[in-house]
């Protein structure tokens, strides 16, 4: 029910699940995180209005226009799957014809992860566990550069964070662990339900 109370709030189409193709190598299906699991981290960290985030493997969309919403905050997605892609540009039509003042503050791109260009001003990075440890090594690798050209500060958000990713984060990384978000409801059956947040201080 909750699920069909924030589609109706937003004005979005973002539930299900999808199939995958085995041909499709180093990128994981298409899972959007549950409202409920974005309740439980947005009681534990807050976002602003001036931050900017990215959604790498977003999907339909599902959390750039949750914070849009709630904190009136740059949300850019970044889908790598055309089909996907244009889901995410009906979303954002559908979207914006209730919340007209964010028309300027939702962007989708359609590229591979690794291939997106950091801008300045982006300080919030998102992943939903969406692909390789080999693809997720040459995104961070092209945050720090980001975060050490402009002088800022940069978080990751990661929602049921693989060992790998966390491996290689803590270990090869100045990436140094800020919080830990269990999913109350969820954890007990699973111990990969949680969010990391990761912080790198240039």
């Amino acid at each position: 029910m909750q699920e069909e109370l924030y589609e109706k709030l937003l004005n979005i189409k973002t539930t299900g699940e999808e199939l995958w193709s085995d041909k499709i190598n180093h990128y994981h299906p298409y899972q959007a995180t549950l409202y409920e699991a974005l309740e439980e981290l947005f009681e534990e960290y807050s976002l602003a209005a001036n931050d900017n985030v990215v959604d790498f493997g977003c999907g339909k969309g599902r959390l750039n226009f949750y914070i849009n919403y709630h904190f009136n905050s740059t949300v850019t997605g970044i889908e790598m799957d055309d089909k996907y892609y244009k889901e995410c540009l009906l979303n954002k039509e559908r979207y914006l014809k209730i919340h007209k003042k964010s028309i300027n503050k939702i962007n989708f791109e359609c590229c591979l992860a690794q291939d997106y260009q950091i801008k300045p001003l982006e300080n919030k990075f998102y992943f939903f566990n969406p692909f390789s440890i080999q693809i997720f090594r040459k995104v961070i690798d092209n945050i720090i550069i980001s975060a050490y050209e402009y002088n800022k500060t940069v978080d990751l958000i990661l929602y049921y964070p693989s060992d790998d990713y966390i491996y290689y984060l803590e270990n090869e990384t100045s990436f140094i662990l800020h919080k830990e978000i269990p999913i109350s409801n969820l954890c007990g059956e699973d111990s990969q339900e949680m969010f990391l947040i990761y912080k790198f201080e240039y």
